[in-house]
């Protein structure tokens, strides 16, 4: 259940297009140590799952709670025509609370005696290659692309393993072009994890104005499925304090091979559009799902799902679903409170296929988060997440169960070099 960012590949184009100059990025690289950064994140999180005493599950409640930290180490290129470098993790989580009958929120793995392990800890690393302002990775990394993308929803990141180009010859156009044979779970220490054997990515965004970008991408997951996707994004300025944006996104995702992801036929799309005036942000959207299945992702990692109503609990994405959004957001830095925000939105759906009644789920989420502007404590940020998810009995049997899934997240990244 990804929450999407908003306007991400507008971001990446205008980070990119910002820093276009004459001379490319290798031409002002400083060097292999004079570029490098290392970065600390700690996250601690509690969270917990009270199904409602479903009789559709043996387990009506989750309940974990733990702390992982993740150095990052990111050198610079070597000077000259083409500059080398290497990037390189280490990961680790501790295991506060959570025994075995409470677990299932996807927080910790399990031993061989299926416990849950109270330590885990892994390490990678990357090999990189820059020429002019075209870089390629080898090795384990972090994907951020709508038809394959790693999740970071609980206490450590998925990580895949592969070969990633990124390219930003052009002003304004940024070409992605990837292979990877491993993903890695969120809790699993090893290469892989969902699954996968092999997948092909390619992808383009191209900034028309400053005001509109636009996004295509596919993939092919071997004996799972081949996905296209487009994304449009516009932004109308009304004045200084306001704006109005447009959001589209949309997937066409078919089976192949040996459908180890069993049948899939699916198209979906969303569209959401956001009012934003002074610290006030308004935003409707609507998702429709049509194909003899709904929209399938997991093996191409767990975020892979650039979709508006994908929200903290559910997708939105049965087959044949129609859903609509309401939501809104409150910056308090206008009322003298920097650092401190609320989002709260409601997402109902309906016309689900369940081979029986129509299928019809909705939830409400509400969210708050502050983060420390300044002193010793600057930039710990502080998040309660709440989610109350129901579906009708026709729904429940195929999707899951009654839900209120509430999580707080504690983090504080630092950077040492």
């Amino acid at each position: 259940m990804r929450v999407m960012k908003w306007s991400m590949i507008a971001l990446a184009v205008s980070a990119s297009t910002s820093q276009f100059a004459v001379a490319s990025s290798q031409e002002e690289s400083k060097g292999f140590i004079e570029d490098q950064s290392l970065t600390v994140l700690t996250r601690a999180l509690y969270m917990n799952r009270d199904f409602k005493n479903n009789p559709s599950t043996a387990q009506s409640y989750r309940e974990e709670s733990g702390v992982a930290a993740r150095a990052i180490y990111e050198s610079g290129f070597t000077q000259g025509t083409v500059g080398v470098g290497v990037d390189g993790f280490a990961f680790g989580t501790v295991r506060i609370d959570g025994g075995t009958g409470r677990a299932g929120n996807g927080l910790f793995a399990r031993d061989s005696d299926n416990n849950l392990e109270d330590t885990q800890s892994k390490v990678g690393g990357a090999v990189k290659f820059r020429l002019s302002d075209t870089v390629l990775k080898h090795g384990n990394q972090f994907v951020a692309s709508p038809v394959f993308s790693t999740d970071d929803s609980r206490l450590l990141p998925e990580v895949a393993t592969g070969t990633l180009i990124t390219s930003k010859e052009i002003k304004g156009l940024e070409l992605t072009a990837g292979h990877f044979n491993a993903i890695s779970s969120q809790t699993g220490m090893g290469d892989d994890g969902l699954g996968l054997t092999s997948a092909d990515i390619a992808g383009a965004t191209y900034q028309f104005t400053d005001n509109f970008v636009a996004g295509v991408a596919a993939s092919d997951i071997e004996d799972h499925y081949k996905k296209k996707y487009i994304n449009l994004n516009y932004t109308l300025p009304i004045n200084e304090d306001q704006s109005l944006n447009f959001d589209f996104n949309g997937y066409d995702s078919q089976d192949q091979g040996q459908k180890l992801s069993g049948d899939v036929d699916n198209r979906i799309w969303s569209l959401a559009a956001a009012y934003a005036i002074g610290a006030h942000k308004f935003t409707l959207a609507h998702q429709r799902s049509t194909g003899d299945t709904g929209y399938v992702y997991g093996t191409d990692g767990n975020g892979t799902i650039f979709l508006a109503n994908s929200i903290q609990y559910s997708d939105f994405n049965g087959q044949d679903e129609r859903s609509w959004q309401a939501r809104y957001d409150l910056n308090m830095k206008t009322y003298g409170v920097p650092g401190l925000s609320f989002m709260t939105r409601y997402v109902t759906g309906d016309n689900i296929e369940t081979g029986g009644a129509e299928g019809k789920e909705h939830e409400w989420d509400v969210e708050t988060k502050y983060v420390v502007q300044n002193g010793p404590a600057k930039d710990l940020s502080m998040r309660v997440r709440a989610a109350f998810y129901r579906a009708n009995s026709d729904y429940n049997a195929i999707n899951g169960n009654d839900n209120n899934d509430l999580r707080f997240i504690f983090e504080y990244p630092l950077s040492i070099l």
